[in-house]
């Protein structure tokens, strides 16, 4: 990710902001606590210790014990890589368990009786922890978007990811369940029998819903630049806004097209191309992107528009809990640079885009074509047959695998389905028209557009 550029009073009202954030995540942690039906897996090890009888600690301090062990542990991972501005995690590390034990309690009075009858019990139970997991992540949402500050529960897997070189939402994965894992361990060691409401159903719930209503609520707090940017900031970037809306004013369109594999949404994007006389993107966009980023253009070739099934429901249950500008997700760096690429192409002149979410990119440019393409599965098989060279089985495999890669990708990055025709003004079914016969028709919008 580029390094962000923030004046010293943009910095102050982020770090502010930060506190209130802060208080949101532990007023979240401690309502769902008081469900009775476990804590948030970093919760657990804390929340078990400040059970123990005769415990002269509060679960507060606990808390700000385990972080700060979690910071020494990064220093020794990243020694001479890690970054001394991450010794901020300290600070928050006391405050979030100064938080901590002011949330606890706050929330003392809403504990669910244990003596309640099953059938009132547990549906309470359920609402509280799906409320306080809410506000959780809600909070996490915020701490994302002020991106400033980190708690050291979220430095120690990044701090783990770079020094392993993982992925970070496989990391913060198994640093989770290993929580979980040193909650439980600690439960028997000092209670001798497992007790639900320490470490039980909400643990499990806390640790895919959290990630889960994180992406529900990121794309809807935006509003917060109000506060993280002073006014007058905030009316530069209008005003560059505003001059980028005028140059955009002087291309007359932009066509996108997104495309089923062997449907023949290349050869149309081509085709079209040379029938209006304007450029072509595609390839180059990877090179550009691969250029920008230090990869290689195999690389990103490889890793673009290309998430399995089970890279989807990882991305979906691993919150992003980390600031934008400290994330190291290849997958998240590709994309914004791919679509920075697209913005400023957009503002050039007229050409044909192909894929990369470029419908969704240039959602808000009225300008924009939109086309989709797609074919019956016997054409497409054949198209990739004679392609790439191979049996009608493994064709079909492929084109199978290239389209979950494309779908989950556009649902990772938009919350939508690629193949819903209300993000296109054009659907195309090859197998029913000629692929000349769909270019005489956009050509034809388009000249209608532009009349």
């Amino acid at each position: 990710m580029e390094k962000v550029k923030r004046s010293k009073r943009e910095w102050v009202r982020r770090y502010i902001s930060f506190v209130f954030i802060l208080f949101v995540i532990a007023f979240g942690t401690s309502l769902s606590i008081r469900a009775n039906l476990g804590s948030s897996p970093i919760s657990a090890p804390p929340y078990v210790l400040s059970l123990v009888p005769g415990m002269p600690l509060t679960m507060g301090t606990i808390v700000i014990c385990m972080h700060v062990l979690f910071i020494i542990i990064q220093i020794l991972l990243l020694r001479r890589q890690y970054e001394l501005r991450q010794l901020t995690q300290i600070f928050v590390s006391f405050l979030f368990g100064f938080y901590t034990d002011v949330t606890m309690w706050m929330t003392s009075f809403m504990q669910i009786p244990t003596t309640l009858p099953h059938a009132i019990g547990y549906p309470l139970q359920f609402i509280e922890l799906l409320i306080g997991g809410g506000l959780l992540a809600f909070g996490i949402a915020c701490e994302v978007r002020c991106d400033s500050l980190m708690l050291a529960g979220e430095g120690l897997p990044l701090a783990l990811s770079k020094a392993v070189k993982k992925d970070f939402g496989k990391v913060k994965i198994c640093s989770d369940t290993s929580l979980v894992i040193i909650g439980v361990a600690l439960m028997y060691y000092f209670f001798g029998h497992w007790d639900w409401k320490m470490i039980g159903v909400g643990t499990l719930v806390s640790m895919f819903y959290v990630g889960f209503m994180v992406r529900v609520f990121a794309p809807h707090i935006s509003w917060l630049d109000i506060i993280f940017i002073p006014a007058d900031e905030r009316q530069v970037e209008e005003t560059e806004e505003e001059e980028e809306e005028t140059e955009e004013e002087a291309v007359p369109y932009i066509i996108t097209i997104a495309r089923e594999y062997g449907s023949g949404g290349l050869t149309l994007g081509k085709l079209l191309a040379q029938r209006l006389g304007v450029d072509y993107y595609d390839h180059a966009i990877i090179d550009a992107t691969a250029k920008r980023l230090g990869y290689t253009s195999e690389f990103v070739r490889e890793n673009e528009q290309n998430i399995s099934n089970g890279k989807l429901w990882e991305l979906i249950f691993t919150d992003k809990s980390i600031p934008m500008s400290m994330n190291p997700s290849h997958d998240d760096a590709i994309f914004v640079s791919e679509s920075r690429i697209i913005r400023a192409l957009a503002i050039k002149k007229p050409c044909v885009i192909i894929g990369r979410c470029a419908n969704w990119v240039l959602r808000g440019d009225h300008k924009v074509f939109r086309i989709f393409v797609t074919s019956n599965r016997e054409d497409a098989v054949k198209r990739v047959m004679e392609k790439d060279h191979l049996s009608p089985d493994a064709a079909a495999k492929r084109i199978e695998q290239v389209n979950t890669g494309r779908s989950n990708h556009y649902f990772q990055y938009t919350g939508r389905r690629w193949t819903d025709a209300h993000d296109y003004d054009l659907v195309f079914n090859t197998s029913a028209l000629s692929i000349d016969q769909c270019a005489d028709m956009v050509v034809k919008c388009i000249e209608d557009r532009l009349k």
